[in-house]
């Protein structure tokens, strides 16, 4: 567990989809890392409109041992510590500088976390995709 100097220390964090799913099914291929921000009580987590749409999906085709779309929804708004952001104008106009990442999801996760560190936040963004993780604008946490 986080000691109390570490959780004063943990930025805002953005989720990217497939930490959501994995930190909620328990999973062990989330990282050391992640787990951790996400097990603490101190956490402030932002999930993109988009990322809980995908996690949605996922869900709805079976990929998943989250037993129903009802479920995973019923879990991200009983978490107080997670804020569903908007895909906003603001957010679509940040993914515009954000080309070095190829996919549009992961594009637009990036593009929440550049929005918010605008606005002031210190911001991290939770992920193992390599595809966000290795040209992403803030740093990772896994």
């Amino acid at each position: 567990m986080a000691t109390e100097r570490e959780r004063s220390e943990w930025p805002l964090t953005v989720l990217d989809t497939h930490a959501l799913i994995w930190y909620l099914e328990g999973n062990p291929r989330l990282g050391t890392a992640a787990k951790i921000a996400m097990d603490d009580v101190a956490s402030e987590m932002v999930l993109p409109a988009i990322a809980l749409a995908e996690a949605l999906y996922i869900v709805d085709k079976g990929r998943t041992s989250i037993t129903s779309a009802s479920d995973l929804l019923t879990d991200v708004t009983a978490d107080a510590r997670i804020e569903v952001f908007p895909l906003t104008l603001e957010v679509l106009r940040q993914s515009l500088a954000a080309t070095q990442i190829p996919e549009m999801h992961d594009r637009l996760i990036a593009a929440t976390a550049l929005h918010l560190r605008a606005e002031g936040s210190k911001v991290a963004i939770l992920t193992r995709d390599s595809g966000l993780s290795d040209a992403a604008p803030v740093p990772i946490v896994w």
